[in-house]
């Protein structure tokens, strides 16, 4: 799932900076990665017409990332992957700034409920 995840950032950055043709993104995709030609143009198409839309997902990922180790770590053997997903999932499309703060607020009310 990484080598998708990472060759999707190549692919969307060479489509929009570098100019790539449609052609050459889905060579790229076939040649680095074991999904099927058919998906692979697929997704190239959806590139094309959401520009970013895989380099956004790459960074939400590695916030929540983030914030869940934060979570952890603040909260210890009090953290709940439950709750966690409830608050991160909760919150709908916010940015990520709000994100993280819907995270706070979760660690602080854990935090007063000790």
């Amino acid at each position: 799932m990484e080598l998708w995840r990472a060759a999707r950032l190549v692919v969307d950055t060479g489509l929009h900076y570098k100019r790539w043709t449609r052609e050459q993104a889905v060579a790229y995709l076939v040649a680095n990665t074991p999904n099927a030609e058919y998906d692979c143009q697929r997704a190239i198409e959806r590139y094309i017409a959401m520009p970013g839309q895989a380099t956004a997902y790459m960074i939400g990922k590695l916030r929540i990332v983030e914030l869940r180790e934060m979570a952890e770590e603040t909260l210890g053997t009090r953290f709940d992957i439950g709750a966690f997903h409830d608050t991160v999932l909760g919150s709908g499309a916010v940015p990520l700034d709000q994100l993280e703060a819907n995270v706070q607020g979760l660690i602080q009310r854990t935090l007063s409920e000790s």
